[in-house]
């Protein structure tokens, strides 16, 4: 048994993807037989505050030395004034590098870079939820190959979406309302599709960002299409699993994402994918399964998306390409042995 205590950005309870796989490793490596502690951290996260960075000190004093100290990344900033404790010690868990979020400004995320570029080569090792991932932080961030190990999410068995039924196509986008899932660009990409019978549902908590939030509501009624648009805030698993068996195709247009955990559950549901070309995602969807736009291109996907919504045909065939790739997912049971793994845990 080993003794793990895992930081997050408090609260623990949010139903973001990296918080998702945070809990399900959790979960799993309590049920292998380690002692897994969670310590949410207060202040702001991941521009660190004066709590936040208080916090982590108060966090990582009781800590006998047997403990393993894993980081998520976007509570990593927190520990600078904590550097000479981790060094060596602790182990970051990145979804992806904090200094990749957009909404911050320029100063902002140079700031977050080079907090990153200091703490990261420090630590023990460093874990990361894709090989994009990975290649990013060894190649910006300094990380030795070395000391990285890539533990993608898994993905549960889920049953295939009997879709909508028409005669118009259901759109289903799944991600917190924040600028780097690119919201606003679906939304001015299907805005010129008038011409088309669709609706889009996002699911997706909006208290990460609530200006943002606000700006999204305001453009689809800006653009016309209000009343297509549903904004369903964040919807339990029972919703959720609604929402899936219902929608046509599934459309995400992020700049970056360090997985893409809603992308996978895409797949595993047979659902088609509207995908912008941002970090891991797209990496997941073959091309006979989605179609692909550059981020922040909303003409591009524009013009991808009406082919698919408009083709009920070519709908079918990605249909079917889509759920034969979600099959083939790893699960859950095999990541969790390999984070614990990855921690020297195993």
């Amino acid at each position: 048994m080993s003794l793990i205590a895992l930081f997050v950005p408090a609260p623990w309870a949010r139903l973001s993807g990296g918080y998702a796989y945070d809990r399900r490793m959790v979960v799993g490596l309590r049920r292998a037989g380690h002692d897994v502690s969670v310590i949410a951290l207060a202040g702001r996260h991941p521009l660190a505050d004066q709590a936040a960075e208080e916090d982590a000190g108060r966090g990582l004093a009781p800590l006998a030395p047997e403990v393993i100290p894993v980081i998520d990344g976007l509570a990593l900033p927190a520990f600078a004034p904590h550097l000479a404790a981790i060094t060596g010690r602790a182990i970051g868990l990145i979804h992806h590098p904090a200094a990749l979020e957009t909404g911050f400004s320029e100063a902002d995320r140079a700031d977050l870079r080079a907090l990153e570029c200091r703490l990261l080569p420090r630590l023990k090792a460093v874990i990361a939820t894709s090989p994009e991932t990975a290649s990013r932080l060894e190649k910006e961030f300094g990380v030795a190959p070395a000391r990285l190990r890539v533990v993608t999410p898994g993905t549960d068995p889920a049953p295939r979406s009997m879709g909508s039924g028409g005669p118009g196509a259901a759109i289903l986008s799944v991600g917190a309302l924040i600028p780097r899932k690119g919201h606003d660009v679906l939304l001015r990409a299907l805005a010129p599709l008038f011409d088309l019978d669709f609706s889009l549902t996002i699911a997706g908590e909006a208290n990460s960002d609530p200006a943002y939030a606000a700006t999204l509501r305001d453009l689809a009624g800006e653009l016309g299409i209000a009343a297509k648009v549903t904004f369903a805030g964040e919807v339990d698993d029972r919703t959720l699993d609604r929402l899936w068996r219902g929608a046509d195709l599934f459309a995400l247009a992020t700049h970056w994402e360090g997985y893409g955990m809603a992308v996978a559950e895409a797949l595993a549901r047979g659902l088609p994918a509207a995908i912008c070309t941002g970090g891991a995602a797209a990496a997941l969807v073959p091309e006979n399964a989605g179609i692909f736009a550059p981020p922040g291109d909303h003409e591009q996907l524009s013009k991808a998306l009406r082919r698919l919504i408009f083709d009920v045909e070519l709908r079918a065939e990605m249909a079917e390409n889509a759920w034969r790739a979600g099959q083939t997912l790893p699960g859950w049971e095999a990541e969790i042995a390999a984070f614990a793994e990855a921690l020297g845990a195993g």
